[in-house]
C-alpha cells in the first residue's frame, strides 16, 4: 500500500492516463469535480460509466477492458464492495495504480492489486493529494 508522500508524488507526476470509475455527468458529484480538476492539470481522463456515452465532452466506456490504449491509474468512485472486481479488471488491462477515493476501502481489492504488481492507494482523494504534493511545488 502506497502511503508516503514521495510515492504519492511519484504516481501523480509520473502517470498521465487516469480512468475514473463511476465518473458522473452530474456536476454535483465528487467524481465530476475531481475529473475537471485532473483535466485542468493536464491529465488524460477516461470516463468509465456504463450508463452514459459521454461525460465532460469525453467518450465514456462501459468498462476498463473496452478502453483503447494504456491506463495508468484506475481512480475508483464506487462503493467498497465493487472494488475487488475493479482491481481484477485493472490487473487484467495492465494498469499501474489502483487508487480509491475517500471512504472507499477494500483489503481484498488491495491484495488482488498488489498480487498483480499494481501500486495501491486507498481512501485518498487525487485532488487533495495533488494540491498538497504537486500543485504547491509547481507554483
Amino acid at each position: 500500500m502506497i502511503t508516503s508522500d514521495e510515492q504519492l508524488r511519484a504516481i501523480l507526476t509520473g502517470y498521465r492516463n487516469i480512468a475514473v470509475i463511476g465518473l458522473s455527468p452530474d456536476v454535483f458529484r465528487p467524481s465530476n469535480s475531481v475529473a475537471i480538476y485532473l483535466l485542468d492539470h493536464g491529465y488524460n481522463v477516461i470516463p468509465i460509466n456504463p450508463s452514459v456515452d459521454e461525460v465532460l465532452g469525453l467518450r465514456s466506456y462501459p468498462s476498463l477492458e473496452e478502453v483503447p490504449g494504456q491506463i495508468d491509474i484506475v481512480d475508483v468512485f464506487r462503493r467498497s464492495e465493487y472494488v475487488p472486481d475493479i482491481a481484477r479488471e485493472a490487473a487484467e488491462i495492465g494498469a499501474k495504480v489502483l487508487w480509491t477515493q475517500l471512504g472507499v476501502i477494500s483489503s481484498e481489492a488491495a491484495e488482488i492489486a498488489e498480487n498483480a504488481s499494481l501500486n495501491v492507494v486507498m481512501d485518498r482523494c487525487t485532488v487533495i493529494e495533488h494540491r498538497r504534493l504537486v500543485a504547491q511545488t509547481s507554483s
